[in-house]
């Protein structure tokens, strides 16, 4: 229901460590109507112009806490809030040449009362201007 408006049109950019360009995030929302606890974000799917990212070289950070996907697992004082931005970071030397990008995002949730595990999916094109 909510899944066109999990990628967030702004936001894209690169991200440098000590000079270093280390990779890219973006913005995402979460595409549950309650929000949830962060140990129920299952897993996060990157694919970036074709390409599918690593498990391993996801993070997301909300509220200047940034975590892996492993490491979400078990986040159980922290939760992701419906409409609220988390920032997807994703690891890449070098991160993107400035352009056009093709971005898709998938969330695999646990939802409490549903007996299955909802994967929501979007993908969008996305310009890099700097």
């Amino acid at each position: 229901m909510f899944d066109h408006h999990i990628i967030c049109r702004e936001g894209l950019r690169n991200v440098s460590d000590k000079g270093q360009t280390i990779g890219f995030s973006f913005l995402a929302r979460l595409p549950y109507y309650r929000g949830l606890g962060l140990s129920m974000v299952e897993d996060l799917t990157v694919v970036i112009d074709g390409r599918k990212v690593a498990r391993e070289d996801i993070r997301l950070a909300l509220r200047g806490r940034q975590w892996t996907l492993d490491e979400l697992e078990t986040v159980y004082d922290d939760r992701w809030n419906f409409g609220e931005k988390a920032t997807i970071t994703v690891l890449m030397p070098g991160g993107l040449e400035k352009g056009q990008h093709r971005l898709e995002l998938a969330e695999r949730l646990r939802i409490s009362y549903l007996p299955f595990v909802p994967v929501t999916r979007h993908a969008t094109d996305l310009e890099l201007s700097a």
